[in-house]
């Protein structure tokens, strides 16, 4: 199941800003980069809800999440692609919890590969990560 367009980050320059300015968080098998909102955008979202009614919700960026697969993971693409919708699957089911405006990469390590994981476990691992950044609401 792949991520809805509007929470997918595509441009070269959004995944290098995210690379560049992001925090990181490791874990066994990913490494997370998260940017957070720029302030200007978050003093231009303040203004806009007192001035707005509070059902216009448009304004509001949705969280953008990538995903980064080296061919250092594995030389086949299959293997490669599986890890990826895997991934994307985990992401899906928690993008209701992510809070908004977040730039987010998903960098897999080779021990992601190598070990024998199942979806499951790489929900578990990317919960833990995305609650270490606080990006997650009600981050445990």
């Amino acid at each position: 199941m792949a991520l809805p367009k509007a929470n997918r980050l595509k441009s070269r320059h959004d995944f290098q800003a995210v690379f560049r300015e992001g925090l990181r968080r490791n874990s066994s098998h990913f490494t997370l980069r998260a940017l957070k909102p720029s302030s200007a955008k978050k003093s231009s979202l303040d203004t806009a809800a007192k001035t707005q009614p509070a059902d216009d919700v448009q304004d509001i960026p949705s969280t953008l999440i990538g995903v980064s697969i080296s061919t250092k993971v594995s030389k086949r693409a299959v293997v490669r692609n599986r890890i990826k919708r895997q991934i994307t699957a985990a992401m899906q089911q928690l993008l209701p919890r992510l809070a908004p405006g977040w730039k987010l990469v998903v960098i897999v390590k080779p021990t992601a590969a190598e070990s024998k994981c199942g979806s499951q476990q790489f929900l578990q691992e990317l919960e833990q990560l995305l609650a270490q950044t606080e990006v997650l609401h009600g981050h445990s």
